[in-house]
């Protein structure tokens, strides 16, 4: 990444990333200046990577004040520091006010395909089903993009939504585009790779759902990534209430077409199972370390497959005031059975190594993020001690390690349906509430239950 990293003799020779600079958030002065947002007012991020750079485009969103529609684009040379370039479109498409009346332009996905560009927009307006998915073409990545009309269209009587596009390959070189939302569930469609648009007529297949007659109900913002190294295909989502509680699941399927499972089986197009936040892995939710105000309702997420390196793109809402949207990034980790993982911490340059078995003792912040529980995690203490002991809120238990990367907790008090073992992938990370270096780690259960750490002190 060209990342500077700098190398601590007393920390065992790890590497630990530099600080990334202040972000300073809930900043009233920049309201107006587009050029000063950096990570603000960044909603439903997609990324892709050029040859000039990282670009992000995103739904139009601004805090204090109406949005400008044109879908925001934003790049960076690191992952880290991001710069505002412009809006993509001068307004929204003829198309798509004509169709969906939309005020704004949501969700965008850009792919490369034989030297062009393809920006894939929605259009609607929220809580309707009159919706449309339309695309763009352009030579560069930051246009000029020539209209190419619509791909997909729903109508407010019909029983899905076009919005949320995700547009990938499949491993045998296959175009596909992944979307849909609360209304009618998850599909997907093949395209034809020439035209960029479906190669039937109809909808697709359903690959995930829920029962919107209960408050569970919402699953939206499908994204499709494809690991080489374990041959699945993996559909991330984002459940439940976009001002609340909304979090990111995930499933896995051999087929791009499915069926997605979970890591107890459970198929998401089976709206018939109870509870349902119980379907899929949840990998991220809302949370807090310690006396941090944290973040509520990160997701609608992305992926960066960085050649053979994964990231997950999200947007995340601030603790102290959930209507100030920023853009996150996170290191994604994959468990030793193929499950992807995230970083308590966003991206700063870290880099996966192996950690020297002194440095874990000590205190830690641990933090489980609980299917069933809605709204924000906090953070419970635990130590690590020397002897191999470990006590906290949680209860007592042992803890051991490979002499890589990978902790492994045993809890005593705890039975098996409550995840009695933490398996879980230390990282050298930047902690962005206290601005300093820290360990972290991240991994499952053997419940399937997504759990994070943060060393607070060292014995």
């Amino acid at each position: 990444m060209g990342t500077p990293v700098h190398r601590n003799s007393a920390d065992g020779g790890i590497l630990f990333p530099d600080s990334p600079g202040e972000q300073k958030l809930y900043d009233t002065s920049i309201l107006d200046t587009e050029s000063a947002w950096g990570a603000h007012n960044a909603h439903d991020p997609g990324i892709i990577k050029t040859p000039d750079g990282y670009y992000i485009f995103s739904t139009d969103v601004r805090v204090g004040g109406e949005p400008v529609p044109g879908v925001m684009v934003r790049k960076s040379a690191d992952l880290i520091h991001w710069e505002w370039v412009h809006y993509a479109l001068p307004g929204i498409p003829e198309i798509a006010a004509e169709w969906a009346r939309a005020t704004n332009l949501w969700a965008p996905d850009v792919v490369l395909h034989n030297g062009k560009y393809r920006m894939y927009y929605s259009a609607s307006s929220f809580g309707s089903r009159q919706s449309l998915i339309g695309l763009q073409t352009a030579d560069s990545i930051e246009g000029p993009w020539t209209d190419e009309g619509a791909v997909i269209k729903t109508r407010e009587e019909d029983h899905l939504n076009a919005i949320d596009a995700n547009v990938v390959y499949d491993a045998e070189g296959r175009m596909w585009m992944v979307y849909g939302s609360f209304f009618g569930g998850i599909h997907i469609v093949e395209l034809d790779k020439e035209s960029g648009k479906p190669l039937e007529e109809g909808f697709g297949r359903l690959l995930a759902v829920r029962d919107k007659t209960t408050e569970d109900g919402a699953v939206e913002g499908p994204y499709i990534v494809y690991n080489e190294q374990f041959k699945k295909y993996y559909l991330f989502v984002s459940y439940d209430s976009l001002f609340e509680d909304y979090n990111v699941r995930v499933a896995r399927a051999d087929s791009i077409t499915g069926p997605y499972t979970d890591v107890h089986g459970r198929d998401m197009k089976d709206s018939s199972y109870l509870p349902q936040h119980e379907v899929g892995v949840k990998i991220l939710g809302g949370y807090r370390f310690g006396d941090d105000a944290g973040w509520i309702a990160p997701g609608h997420n992305s992926v960066l497959n960085d050649n053979g390196t994964y990231y997950m793109v999200h947007h995340a809402r601030g603790g102290e005031n959930k209507h100030w949207p920023y853009l996150h990034i996170r290191k994604i980790l994959w468990t030793e059975d193929g499950w992807p993982v995230v970083s308590p911490e966003r991206y700063a340059g870290e880099t996966e190594q192996d950690i020297p078995a002194g440095l874990i003792p000590g205190l830690w912040e641990r933090l489980v993020h609980d299917p069933s529980f809605d709204g924000q995690e906090s953070s419970q203490l635990l130590t690590l001690q020397e002897s191999g002991d470990m006590m906290g809120e949680h209860g007592i238990g042992t803890w051991s390690f490979d002499g890589r990367r990978t902790l492994t907790l045993s809890w005593n008090n705890l039975s098996e349906d409550e995840g009695r073992e933490e398996k879980v992938q230390l990282l050298p990370a930047w902690d962005w509430e206290k601005d300093k270096p820290a360990l972290v780690f991240t991994g499952l259960n053997d419940n399937g239950i997504a759990i994070w750490g943060k060393q607070a002190s060292e014995a």
